[in-house]
């Protein structure tokens, strides 16, 4: 379609913002919904993308795109989205996976180098811009079979033993492999968990909260050590954009440190994060997505009470524990719903700035906040709203 010279301006300017935001050469973490299903976009390490490969690695993360999900019995628990999700089937996430990845190719065309779309065209490699997709639990918000069913058998599967169950049973993927444990206190080396078909610097591992009634309060740990990637880019306008120094790994840094995205959809208690910072080689925690509801199943006959989601508070805890550079919110829609767990949901919403204000009331908060300077706790939150269809840039 033709634009008019004011469209086709604010067209090419939106593009160039784009580009240039691309240009960082860091992780993007797209939201597809207003739930908790999400695209991570991992720059690829320059070694991967000579003579015109791909710049990014795409996970993606318990994709539930439309229609419904039961738990147990639709008696039970039936939902649906109340918002329509921004990227509502695997083709859109395609989609938006080879706009990026056009995009961002457009960086190199100057330097001489294929574009990554004609590339893979020539290679006849366009069959799913999707490398992995990670499954954090079994129940049907997150492994969501009508959804998964769309993607391209290839795409290989990394999910938790109770998950590889289910998706096994579908008789669809062709590469299903169980996430393991990160750990124990003997064995926190990142790399371990990068097994095939993981290229070598990027690992997918499970954190585990003990005495976890429900099996609910776990993370996915998805680290990548991509440091020989600092890649300049060409923008249009002919400056050059290298990594900005606080995303890049310091030269006195052992060489197979890892940056990583530890994703607890419905929270760990922070006491469980230790063996992440104690981790060699050295993980950076870039990004903790963890909710802010606070989710109980209240007792009735027959039914224990439960705690579902941790909320905000630990999610606090949490972000100081791992010293997370961003937090990120997720699992946090009010979802339309019917059946008996409707009646039984207690939810609270607990905002960073409410959670702060909770660990200032604490006596044990005070005196940390006094040794470490830190003054009005609700200023090192570090949280970041990301909404149904938007996108950050992970710095």
């Amino acid at each position: 379609m033709a634009h008019d010279e004011p469209s086709a301006q604010l067209h090419l300017e939106l593009r160039e913002a784009v580009q240039a935001a691309l240009a960082t050469h860091r992780p993007i973490l797209h939201h597809l919904n207003a739930d908790t299903s999400w695209l991570l976009q991992l720059p690829r390490p320059d070694s991967a993308v000579r003579n015109g490969g791909r710049l990014y690695y795409n996970i993606l993360i318990d994709p539930w795109l439309g229609g419904y999900q039961i738990d147990f019995a639709s008696w039970f628990s039936q939902q649906w989205h109340r918002e329509p999700c921004a990227v509502g089937s695997i083709a859109a996430v395609e989609e938006l996976a080879q706009e990026i990845e056009i995009l961002a190719s457009g960086l190199r065309i100057g330097a001489g180098r294929k574009s990554s779309k004609n590339a893979e065209l020539e290679d006849g490699n366009l069959e799913t811009f999707i490398d992995a997709l990670a499954i954090s639990h079994e129940f049907t918000d997150h492994c969501h079979q009508e959804t998964l069913l769309q993607l391209h058998p290839d795409v290989p599967v990394f999910a938790v033993k109770e998950a590889v169950k289910v998706i096994r049973g579908w008789q669809h993927f062709r590469t299903i492999t169980k996430i393991d444990e990160f750990g124990p206190a003997d064995d926190v080396d990142w790399r371990s968990t990068s097994v095939p078909p993981l290229p070598e610097w990027v690992g997918i591992g499970r954190l585990v909260q003990h005495s976890d009634v429900g099996n609910l309060h776990s993370a996915l740990m998805i680290t990548f050590n991509n440091q020989h990637a600092r890649t300049r880019l060409s923008h249009p306008n002919g400056h050059s954009h290298a990594r900005k120094r606080h995303a890049t790994i310091g030269p006195d840094e052992s060489e197979e440190s890892a940056e990583a995205v530890i994703y607890t959809p419905h929270g760990i208690a922070a006491q469980e994060l230790s063996m992440v910072t104690r981790a060699s080689p050295t993980i950076r925690t870039l990004a903790l997505v963890h909710g802010l509801q606070n989710v109980r199943l209240k007792p009735t006959k027959g039914i224990t009470a439960l705690q579902i989601n941790r909320g905000g508070l630990n999610g606090l805890e949490a972000q100081r524990a791992l010293n997370a550079r961003y937090w990120v919110s997720t699992h946090d829609e009010i979802k339309r719903g019917r059946g008996l767990i409707g009646w039984l949901l207690q939810q609270q919403t607990i905002t960073p700035k409410e959670a702060s204000s909770q660990l200032q009331r604490s006596a044990g908060d005070r005196a940390e906040a006094g040794t470490n300077g830190r003054g009005d706790a609700s200023d090192d939150t570090h949280w970041v709203s990301v909404g149904n269809g938007e996108s950050k840039i992970l710095e």
